[in-house]
């Protein structure tokens, strides 16, 4: 079991093991948005034609951002879908995650509306392949394709909130290599809505490039992404890990992706899809003392066989936190869980050290994430010790690294 042994130690910012984990600073975060009077309009009449899986696509999309059923205001479980000439604009938030997908359709008849967002695109997933028919007047929405039909109840859109525009400033990322920095960071964000700074990515300015940090109190992640300009000198901003998993799921092939930071909001823009997410407010954890200077025990391995022996190995521990032990000597790496109730596993892996003799044990999950983050055909782990942070990078790379406590082990 986790315990507050196992934190990271940021001492400056009052983060020790053996306290709960306390940032500098815990506040919640809060963005103004303005809500119209209630009204019973649902909308202007609408009119339009799409391809299904263009429309469904764009529907999927938006909808990521709504708020499940839960909710005190419940228009905010519906898009909004506004027609100008042959463009669709199709809007889902929660308040703090926005997203607009624009899709070209037939357009026949301008207006605005607002949909369930879960009915909508279940029933535009459901229909056969072709042209769907829209079409919204007064209180009924019509979804149509061949000799299916379909009819809903819009929702209130003058209840939909009206959201704030992108900032006019934007910058140029390329695309496939922020997707690949992305997925090698936000895995270490936290998932704990308790302690919001933890949740989020630090973007910052270093040595006029890009650094991204996420840590959850157990591993910290760091990437260096080559590009300049994209944030003024010594500038730092928080922006929401929840929204870099969607933004990730934007991404793809080779296509750049626009940012604006506005006061107090980020906006991504990837293709017909733009994502808007409010920053978190508050002082990220003072990670860089973590970093070890120097080290004594290094050791080398092949990246897919550590992966996989681990995903074997943690078979036998997956229901419980039993951790996945690392015993580093030699000229082969040999991982072992032991369960008292269940069993043992064990496999070894050809490898080269360099240091002492040790045991290290780790997470298994978080573990193979580190792995996983990594890139090459060879990884690095190095420590100091069985119970002092370490270290796995890509073999020979130097602009991403992934820090993981051990645990303690008997």
């Amino acid at each position: 079991m986790w315990t507050a042994d196992h934190c990271l130690c940021v001492a400056t910012c009052g983060l020790r093991c053996g306290d709960t984990w306390l940032c500098t600073i815990h506040s919640t975060y809060h963005y103004v948005y303005v809500f119209p009077s209630p009204s019973c309009d649902k909308g202007n009449p609408v009119k339009f034609r799409c391809e299904r899986e263009a429309l469904a696509e764009a529907l999927a999309t938006a909808g990521r951002a709504t708020s499940g059923r839960n909710t005190t205001l419940p228009v905010l479980t519906g898009v909004r879908l506004e027609l100008r000439g042959d463009e669709l604009v199709i809007t889902g938030t929660d308040l703090d995650l926005t997203i607009r997908a624009t899709v070209p359709v037939g357009g026949d008849a301008d207006g605005g509306v607002v949909v369930p967002s879960r009915l909508a695109s279940d029933i535009v997933r459901s229909l056969g392949a072709g042209k769907v028919e829209f079409s919204a007047d007064g209180d009924d929405v019509s979804i149509s394709s061949g000799r299916s039909q379909f009819t809903v109840r819009p929702m209130t859109f003058d209840d939909y909130p009206k959201l704030p525009a992108p900032a006019p400033q934007s910058v140029t990322l390329p695309g496939a290599a922020f997707g690949e920095a992305l997925r090698q960071v936000v895995r270490a964000a936290s998932t704990d809505e308790a302690r919001p700074i933890l949740t989020g990515v630090q973007l910052a300015s270093e040595n006029d490039a890009l650094r991204m940090v996420a840590t959850d109190s157990y591993r910290l992640a760091v990437r260096d992404l080559g590009v300049q300009h994209v944030l003024g000198a010594d500038q730092k901003v928080l922006v929401p890990g929840r929204a870099l998993n969607e933004l990730q799921r934007l991404l793809g092939g080779d296509a750049d992706v626009t940012m604006r930071l506005g006061e107090g909001n980020a906006t991504f823009e990837v293709g017909g899809v733009q994502l808007m997410t409010q920053l978190i407010q508050g002082e990220f954890p003072n990670y860089r003392q973590l970093i070890p200077n120097d080290h004594s025990n290094t050791l080398t391995v092949e990246r897919e066989p550590l992966l996989e022996a681990i995903r074997r190995v943690k078979v036998l521990v997956s229901r419980d936190a039993t951790p996945v032990r690392l015993h580093l000597g030699g000229d082969t790496l040999r991982l072992t869980a032991i369960n008292q109730d269940i069993g043992n596993a064990s496999e070894e892996l050809d490898a080269i050290y360099e240091g002492t003799e040790l045991t290290v044990a780790f997470n298994p999950d978080y573990l193979a994430a580190g792995v996983d983050a990594c890139v090459g055909d060879s990884v690095t782990l190095t420590t100091r010790d069985g119970l002092k942070p370490a270290v796995l990078r890509s073999a020979g790379a130097d602009d991403y690294l992934y820090l993981l406590m051990p645990v303690r082990i008997p």
